[in-house]
């Protein structure tokens, strides 16, 4: 199992659009996956029950039920819902988690660790994907000490490409409760190659960051937006668009990069 938070302080970085779509190329390859939406605006959960079933959902059936000390859940997988997607189970929140998503996480006490309780009753399933919300407070924080990886969503442009250092040193107080954290890289996403502006953003990106961008670049597509209002991913609703290939190959140099990262741990 390995457990991969995508997270950004900025909105509008693709965060929910990533995870959405790289757990169907997962599961189209015959893997499991649990997505835990562990942003309030539900963007996730929204992806695959709709608009009016996510805000009628009560705590109890989402992720808040876990953050609140007195809905006293004993079962962290009992906030876990199949989807229509075979392979691919979600723990949903909506607006009821925001009471929970304090800006200062560090002083949350158990709170901190109730992702990381839903992950290690999840051990059945081969990739656990987490939205984290456009901030860096407890529910990214909660995320983070939940993770193996951290995938960092940065569009190529000016206002996607600040507060990247702030997320870094996020990444880097959260390894002090959870030193097996890793930063697997930055995803370059919504990307349009016709704009000159995008192509000297990731060549910027990518001079910055060398080996820590992914070489696989999410495009701007409308495939991403229609397979969403038909609450699939793309990969099971336009499989031979480029937006679906896209999302193959992350799913390939994902899962690449962790087989290399634990051959080396076991050399």
């Amino acid at each position: 199992m390995t457990t991969i938070s995508f997270i950004n302080q900025k909105g509008g970085c693709g965060k929910s659009s990533a995870c959405v779509h790289l757990a169907g190329a997962f599961a189209a390859r015959g893997q499991s996956v649990l997505l835990i939406d562990a942003d309030p605006q539900g963007s996730v959960t929204q992806a695959f029950i709709g608009s009016a079933e996510f805000e009628q959902l009560p705590r109890r059936s989402t992720l808040a039920a876990m953050f609140d000390p007195d809905m006293f859940v004993s079962d962290p997988l009992s906030v876990l819902q199949l989807t229509k997607i075979p392979g691919v189970a979600l723990v949903p929140a909506n607006q009821e988690l925001a009471q929970f998503n304090a800006p200062t996480p560090e002083a949350a006490g158990l709170e901190q660790f109730v992702i990381r309780d839903i992950v290690d009753a999840a051990s059945e399933y081969d990739f656990i994907l987490i939205d984290c919300p456009p901030n860096l407070y407890a529910c990214s924080w909660s995320a983070m000490i939940a993770s193996d990886y951290v995938v960092i969503p940065v569009p190529p442009e000016d206002f996607g490409t600040q507060g990247l250092r702030a997320v870094h040193q996020a990444v880097e107080r959260a390894q002090m409760l959870n030193p097996g954290l890793r930063r697997l890289g930055h995803l370059i996403a919504r990307r349009d190659n016709r704009l000159v502006i995008h192509r000297a953003y990731e060549r910027r990106l990518r001079e910055l960051y060398q080996a820590l961008v992914l070489e696989t670049v999410i495009p701007e597509a409308n495939a991403f937006k229609v397979a969403l209002a038909a609450r699939q991913p793309v990969e099971f609703h336009a499989p031979r668009s480029d937006a679906a290939r896209s999302m193959r190959q992350l799913a390939n140099e994902i899962s690449t990069h962790i087989e290399v990262r634990r051959r080396k741990q076991v050399a």
